[in-house]
């Protein structure tokens, strides 16, 4: 396994700043790519054998996905702002083209796939919003491509951490297929801060403490979790949005806490 932080690189000639595959990463189904675009600058892709979830984290683009053509998707500033970003559902052997309006951050998500429905939009309103947690464990999630929504394998969601808090904590994890109890899951956390020189926490590991790393993570960094517990703090001044990305072997999401922090969320007697 590699290194589990990944950091961002000067931009290549079609924009990509970070690319995590599965190769790179040591694992089998989960992809990431960060692209910067600049205004009237064009991103293109597309793969026989692997579905993708291109979500607008800000900016305004137009997308072309098959025949499905969408013109000023996004809007955002910032992944702080309160409201939907833009995403696409591609299907695996169906190309497409991001084509920037203005300065755009583009996540690429992608999973394995045979190619399976149709190229569609996303829509804003199908995103639920959820608020998990209470006190300083409270955070602010937006399901982009949950499993209600279809898809082969993918599983994509983002959430705003408040400075001063905790999110996925309890410490969970999803690496053991275990029916009705655990699923296996890859996931890839792709971390922006607020404001940008700040910097989070996340700490990755097993029950036996085989993997036990913590990673200082700043603005643009991504941490690849291919097994074990893996909670996330946000200092006190600083903000922290990550855009997660799963897939594994069953598209479900279903996960266990670490039984040793489990009765921070257990009802007291």
């Amino acid at each position: 396994m590699a290194n589990l932080r990944v950091r961002p690189h000067a931009p290549a000639a079609d924009g990509t700043v970070l690319n995590v595959t599965p190769d790179s990463a040591g694992w089998e189904h989960v992809g990431f790519r960060v692209v910067r675009l600049s205004n009237g600058q064009t991103f293109e892709g597309g793969d026989a054998g692997r579905e993708a979830c291109l979500v607008i984290v800000a900016g305004t683009a137009d997308v072309v996905a098959g025949e499905l053509r969408l013109n000023g998707l996004g809007g955002r500033r910032t992944p702080f702002e309160d409201r939907a970003p833009g995403a696409v559902y591609v299907p695996a052997g169906v190309g497409y083209a991001v084509t920037a309006q203005d300065a755009v951050e583009l996540a690429v998500c992608t999973a394995p796939g045979v190619g399976q429905g149709e190229p569609r939009l996303i829509d804003a309103a199908r995103m639920t919003r959820e608020v998990r947690g209470t006190g300083t464990n409270t955070r602010y999630v937006r399901n982009i491509l949950p499993e209600t929504e279809a898809a082969e394998g993918l599983l994509v969601v983002e959430v705003i951490t408040p400075g001063g808090h905790w999110s996925s904590y309890p410490p969970h994890k999803h690496d053991t297929a275990s029916p009705s109890e655990e699923t296996a899951l890859e996931e890839t956390y792709y971390h922006r801060i607020d404001p940008p020189q700040g910097f989070a926490v996340q700490r990755v590991y097993t029950d036996d403490r085989s993997l036990d790393e913590t990673v200082s993570v700043e603005n643009g960094d991504v941490v690849m979790v291919p097994r074990g517990y893996h909670p996330v703090g946000a200092p006190h001044g600083y903000d922290v949005y990550y855009l997660n990305v799963m897939a594994g072997p069953k598209r479900a999401w279903i996960f266990r806490n670490d039984p040793t922090h489990d009765w921070i969320v257990k009802p007291k007697n």
